[in-house]
């Protein structure tokens, strides 16, 4: 057994404070990290505050991980001491079911093993998160670094980055597609970066003019004001794909009108209450699709790394040291962080 330190929610109400647990002895299989920094998602805030009612506490979030190896176990034959990795949203599932076959272990049909706030599939104890200065998972879910990446920017690949890749690759984002990006946050950000990379016309929706030369900055081609009845006139009927990563309840026929004939909208976005229903007519009249993605599975995590390693991609972040998370959340409520926050664990060791 091998004592960490971490921050965790106690119960809903309550900011993280300072906590010590136990990470399990290696398995055969198993990885050993020194944290170096976890992103701070959204999800972490709804865990933290039981917004989605299925929190167990003590909750140690965190699941934008990336670490330096210090042990392996005695089967390992990925990794080595000294290995630079990443661990995302999972860390483990069935591994047998026709979805983990088929590397897609996020649709896991027994149900992934969430990298906090899930059950360990051979104790049942509750899963701790990035928030610590240690992590022990099966090395089938740990991801390779590229070294040529500033580690801190791209912890929070590991759920921002592969949440929206997964869809622009899915849907087939690339040369010659008209692609639509709803918001500008943590994941907006890099579905931006992502779909510019891909080679799309990237298009951003945002409520906000001040996010103008931003979004171009990171790649847009052209920045709409969703708000404005005109420009989204401008473009209907002309998207391929658009990825909607706007975490909050809100209208979704305004961006489906916006479809071509066989364009999806992806939901990638998880807000606290569901969207109104869209108008049936608006998906009938145009054979458009309204669908939802899931981060990705280990393979195509780890191809999303490769891709960001060969272009140079990162988030943009904003560093703060472990006792400043709950101000960071109350920030991240206001959209204040331009555009993920990023915990030093050595803040911690310190």
């Amino acid at each position: 057994m091998n004592t960490t330190h971490a921050y965790a929610a106690l119960d809903a109400t309550s900011k993280l404070v300072p906590f010590e647990l136990q990470r399990r002895a290696l398995r055969d299989h198993d990885v050993q990290m020194d944290v170096l920094f976890c992103g701070v998602c959204h999800s972490d805030l709804h865990t933290a505050r039981n917004e989605w009612k299925n929190t167990v506490y003590p909750a140690v979030p965190g699941h934008e991980i990336v670490g330096r190896v210090t042990a392996v176990g005695p089967q390992v034959s990925k990794y080595a001491v000294g290995d630079l990795v990443g661990v995302g949203c999972l860390v483990d599932s069935c591994r047998t079911c026709p979805s983990c076959k088929e590397g897609l272990e996020q649709y896991c049909e027994v149900g992934f093993v969430g990298t906090y706030n899930g059950a360990d599939r051979e104790t049942g104890e509750n899963t701790y998160g990035g928030y610590s200065t240690a992590l022990v998972v099966d090395e089938a879910f740990v991801l390779t670094v590229p070294e040529n990446l500033d580690p801190a920017g791209v912890a929070p690949l590991l759920c921002a980055g592969i949440t929206t890749y997964s869809p622009l690759r899915q849907w087939g984002a690339g040369p010659g597609r008209k692609v639509g990006i709803v918001g500008l946050g943590g994941l907006g950000h890099m579905g931006v970066k992502l779909a510019h990379a891909m080679g799309a016309h990237v298009v951003l929706f945002t409520t906000s003019a001040s996010k103008i030369e931003d979004a171009k900055r990171l790649g847009a081609d052209e920045v709409v004001i969703s708000k404005n009845a005109d420009e989204m006139e401008a473009h209907t009927n002309s998207f391929d794909l658009i990825v909607n990563t706007v975490a909050a309840q809100h209208d979704l026929n305004p961006f489906i009108n916006l479809l071509k004939r066989d364009g999806t909208m992806t939901l990638v976005g998880a807000p606290e209450h569901d969207h109104p229903s869209p108008q049936v007519f608006n998906l009938i009249m145009k054979r458009r699709r309204l669908a939802g993605s899931l981060i990705g599975g280990i393979a195509e995590t780890q191809e999303m790394l490769d891709f960001c390693g060969k272009h140079g991609i990162t988030s943009d972040i904003e560093m703060i040291p472990m006792h400043k998370i709950n101000d960071a959340y109350e920030r991240m409520l206001k959209s204040d962080v331009k555009y993920r926050f990023v915990i030093d664990i050595d803040s911690m060791r310190k």
